[in-house]
């Protein structure tokens, strides 16, 4: 069944969840969030925290339970049929990291530019970035775990510092500015729950690693819940020395404003090491897209639902190492065009966003519905308090995407941008189904459909 290598333990997992979160982009949602809510962001904070909480939960019990690398598409192949486990896997995965990668490369690219060499060509940065990330996901999948626990390290050591400092105002002196109230937008800082959300968004992205993971039903679970924990502490300590340092409004319009406040706290040297934070926060982010979205593919190969080359194992290496290359290649076409670009990252991230929630609803009526189908599957790991979980993620997943962004005419254009990822996405898994597949769009697998049945054997009760 495993053609993968099982080699990666607790804390490797939970530098892939926390450094694909903790992004270039989830800096400048933070500051943008502090600014538009003030201290009342962090009610934001804790309610899309909970929902990231619970989504958790649901990520944990099905990879657990049914521990292949396709992740969410194989979990609705069996609960809800094909069409929808493809659609959802491909707009709020491999189409979303289509817009946010380059996007963030982008960033990168413009950090090290203004912060670092101004001589450098922003674009020529961000490929050779995508260039050196690409290398190492090839070379095997303890390589790219190592990477990404030292690029996570300085991030979450070097932002809890900067945070920690701004508010015990051991540097620069925090200048004199109006007082606000804690909460300005009163009971509306709810519809933030969306920007919030971005803050934890992708903490799930170790279960299509399940293959290579040991003992997953311990450190799956214990690596996405820890990874929370700490993305919300770092959260709190650096949005609340934001507001400290700079006003509310200039928070809210910056493109870069961690940049701002770092500056405001110490200066070029502030400036500099948040221009290495950002850095990181952007390579640890891609490292993870680059080594996660091929194995996602590698599982849909499997089951027969993209071309057959993203099934590709590295004879020596055992990584998706095709898939691999036609991902990075993706990225950097894209980064090289301009599509997604620095100029628009705030309504990719948000279209991408909204795509990644409805996954997130899919989730849960995966677990819901495989509770009542397969009631002898083993667990390994169970929601705690089912269904409560399921229903009230859902329901506020669903509420944040409604409320996506306050601002009438940008959420239009995030509409616009999510549905047109989504009527991608249908029209290939149609086509792919009818034509190639010719399967029924909403049949489900049986588990011994999907997973074989020696190993179905060893996952359902006799």
């Amino acid at each position: 069944m495993n053609d993968l290598k099982k080699t990666l333990g607790f804390w490797s997992c939970f530098a892939v969840g926390v450094g694909l979160v903790v992004a270039s982009s989830t800096l400048v949602s933070l500051g943008q969030g502090m600014g538009m809510a003030g201290a009342g962001f962090i009610i934001a904070m804790l309610a899309a925290w909970f929902l990231q909480l619970f989504s958790a939960q649901s990520f944990a019990e099905l990879s657990c339970s049914i521990p292949k690398s396709g992740s969410l598409s194989t979990y609705a192949r069996i609960a809800v049929g094909p069409l929808i486990g493809m659609v959802s896997l491909l707009t709020g995965y491999v189409l979303m990291s289509m817009a946010t990668v380059p996007a963030e490369l982008a960033v990168a690219g413009a950090v090290f530019n203004s912060v670092f060499i101004p001589s450098c060509p922003p674009a020529l940065f961000s490929l050779i970035l995508l260039i050196l990330l690409t290398v190492p996901n090839i070379l095997g999948v303890d390589i790219f775990a190592k990477l990404q626990m030292v690029l996570t390290s300085i991030m979450i050591v070097s932002m809890s510092v900067l945070g920690i400092i701004g508010l015990l105002g051991i540097a620069n002196p925090a200048p004199a500015m109006a007082e606000t109230p804690f909460n300005p937008m009163g009971w509306s800082v709810l519809g933030l729950t969306a920007v919030a959300i971005w803050l934890y968004i992708g903490i799930e992205f170790v279960c299509p690693l399940v293959e290579e993971i040991k003992t997953p039903e311990k450190n799956i679970p214990k690596s996405m819940v820890m990874g929370l924990i700490v993305i919300i502490a770092v959260n709190i300590f650096y949005g609340f020395a934001s507001i400290k340092y700079i006003p509310l409004d200039a928070l809210a319009e910056s493109d870069a404003p961690h940049v701002l406040v770092a500056e405001a706290i110490l200066g070029k040297t502030g400036m500099f090491w948040i221009g290495i934070v950002s850095l990181c926060a952007t390579a640890s982010s891609v490292n993870t897209f680059i080594g996660v979205i091929p194995r996602m593919l590698y599982g849909m190969a499997q089951a027969g639902e993209v071309p057959a080359i993203f099934g590709k194992i590295h004879p020596r290496f055992r990584t998706p190492w095709v898939g691999v290359l036609i991902i990075a290649a993706a990225y950097a076409t894209l980064l090289l065009v301009g599509i997604a670009g620095i100029e628009q990252i705030m309504i990719l991230i948000m279209s991408a966003c909204a795509c990644w929630l409805l996954a997130y609803v899919l989730a849960h009526v995966c677990v819901i519905v495989l509770r009542k189908r397969y009631p002898s599957l083993k667990r390994p790991y169970k929601t705690k308090f089912y269904p409560i979980p399921q229903i009230i993620g859902s329901l506020g997943m669903i509420y944040a995407i409604y409320a996506i962004y306050p601002e009438p005419v940008t959420k239009m254009m995030i509409y616009k941008y999510a549905l047109v990822m989504i009527a991608v996405a249908v029209i290939y898994s149609v086509l792919w189904l009818k034509l190639v597949k010719k399967v029924k769009l909403f049949k489900p697998v049986t588990i011994e459909e999907e997973m074989g049945e020696e190993f179905a054997k060893d996952l359902l009760r006799a």
